[in-house]
């Protein structure tokens, strides 16, 4: 080639001059100079280097470095600053983000390599080591160009935390517990992160002109004088537009119709639900036409005392009846008669067969255990809507029990009890007639009259709203029964025995 000097190496010893672009004389412009480097010592292998440069003919010439880590492939004849590599480093990592999928944060301290354009994890330095004896092993890394680096103070309640992203849209978490530690790395990733965006950004440019924005006149580099390419017009859209073929406009209509209407369909399916559910509660039928249809049975359990003895014809429950005759007749010298609880199974059979109205008989033997009859007596009073003792009595009843004077007492209960509905009254009056003869056996069956109040007390009588102290009304409850049981034969009318 002509204007260039090749110097050519006859041994290895021999160290021959360098020559620079400028100690070319003659050379014409434009013309491709080579470099080579040699060894310094005989002992070294000889190293070439050679370097390419193509000058603009109208630019001064540049000095080509000596350095070789100025040169890179993206950036020719440009100064580019030299990256910075971190050795390994032990940090806590997190990945919260993969694609732009959030993911469960989970840190873990990972041993982090700066490379010259990634970001390498390792579990430990050891990996490290293996890594880099293994060619085939690779390890975890993050690509750095286009990545944002930034502090972040709303990812991590952590202190000194580094958040990277990168531009596939994965997110990252690095963080020290020394702040110049996690400085040092912040300053040296956000570096080789800005070099590989410009570099990425002068490498889309180079091109052999740069387009101005809106228009097909190509520009000429560094003010050189070129030719400007012209290049056709391109025609409006409206006349660029081809007219659709007859029998393809059918087709298109089509298209455009089915997706409006599977939009317009999947909203109106929605609203559609929501006015289906809703005339379907509106035309549910009540409970009354239920019972009336006889799709819904009256029961026994639950149902309200005037509602039941309306219903059965009496004033006192049967199934009361019933328990009542079945514990005086084997039950009164049960120990701890209606204090022991019996089976919760055998009683909720009991109960399904009193509400689905079959016949029953208590004497049968799967009902032999008597703590099983009183403790579904117990389950039929707690589960009244209203109990024995209506709601408007109950602090009624409360400010009779009060009264000190005994008699008057007396007199203002028995008053009370007859101002309640027939049924209370009819079923109050059995029920502590029934407790009066468990007390005659009392030396056998251990029942006492503050005993048999305590199991009583809160079956028979609540408040309508908890508002009050609950220990407080438990007292007043059971005192209220224990004084009615003592004085039931005056209350009542009944015989003593």
């Amino acid at each position: 080639m002509a204007g260039t000097r090749i110097t050519n190496l006859q041994s290895v010893g021999k160290q021959p001059p360098l020559i620079l672009p400028h100690q070319v004389t003659g050379a014409a412009p434009g013309t491709v100079q080579m470099r080579i480097k040699t060894s310094q010592s005989s002992g070294d292998r000889l190293s070439q280097t050679k370097s390419m440069v193509l000058q603009d003919p109208d630019l001064p010439p540049r000095p080509i470095s000596r350095h070789r880590r100025n040169q890179s492939q993206h950036n020719i004849g440009g100064a580019v600053e030299s990256p910075v590599v971190l050795n390994g480093e032990y940090l806590n990592k997190a990945k919260i983000s993969e694609g732009g999928k959030k993911l469960r944060k989970n840190w873990t301290s990972t041993w982090v390599v700066l490379d010259t354009d990634k970001l390498l994890f390792y579990k430990d330095s050891k990996q490290e080591a293996l890594t880099n004896l293994k060619p085939g092993c690779s390890p975890d890394g993050m690509d750095l160009c286009g990545a944002v680096v930034e502090w972040t103070t709303e990812k991590s309640s952590r202190k000194n935390v580094l958040q990277i992203t990168t531009s596939s849209g994965s997110e990252f978490l690095l963080q020290a517990d020394n702040y110049h530690t996690i400085s040092k790395w912040h300053d040296a990733i956000k570096r080789i992160a800005d070099n590989l965006s410009k570099g990425a950004a002068g490498k889309a440019s180079d091109k052999p002109g740069i387009r101005r924005a809106n228009s097909t006149e190509y520009l000429p580099r560094h003010g050189l004088p070129s030719k400007t390419l012209s290049l056709p017009r391109p025609a409006p859209e409206s006349l660029c537009t081809k007219e659709p073929k007859p029998e393809h406009r059918r087709s298109l209509k089509v298209f455009k119709s089915s997706k409006l209407n599977y939009s317009m369909s999947d909203s109106a399916d929605k609203n559609g639900v929501k006015n289906r559910l809703k005339k379907f509660i509106t035309r549910r039928p009540s409970m009354k036409t239920l019972q009336e249809k006889g799709i819904i049975k009256d029961r026994v359990f639950g149902c309200p005392l005037l509602a039941l003895c309306e219903r059965e014809g009496t004033t006192v429950p049967n199934f009361v009846r019933q328990c009542v005759e079945a514990v005086e007749k084997r039950g009164l010298e049960a120990d701890g008669i209606y204090r022991v609880s019996g089976n919760l199974a055998t009683i909720q059979k009991l109960r399904f067969l009193v509400d689905q109205e079959v016949v029953f008989n208590l004497d049968d033997s799967q009902w032999e255990d008597i703590h099983v009859v009183t403790g579904a007596l117990k389950m039929f009073f707690r589960e009244l809507p209203e109990p024995l003792f209506p709601f408007p009595f109950f602090e009624l009843f409360v400010e009779a029990i009060k009264t000190k004077e005994c008699k008057q007492k007396v007199q203002v209960m028995k008053k009370l009890v007859l101002q309640l509905p027939k049924p209370n009254q009819d079923t109050m009056r059995v029920l502590f007639r029934h407790l009066q003869t468990i007390l005659t056996c009392s030396q056998k069956n251990l029942m006492s009259t503050q005993g048999i109040s305590i199991v009583f007390g809160p079956t028979l009588m609540w408040p309508e709203l908890d508002c009050g102290n609950m220990a407080v009304n438990m007292v007043y409850q059971n005192q209220i029964v224990e004084f009615i049981l003592i004085e039931s034969p005056e209350i009542f009318g009944l015989q003593k025995n």
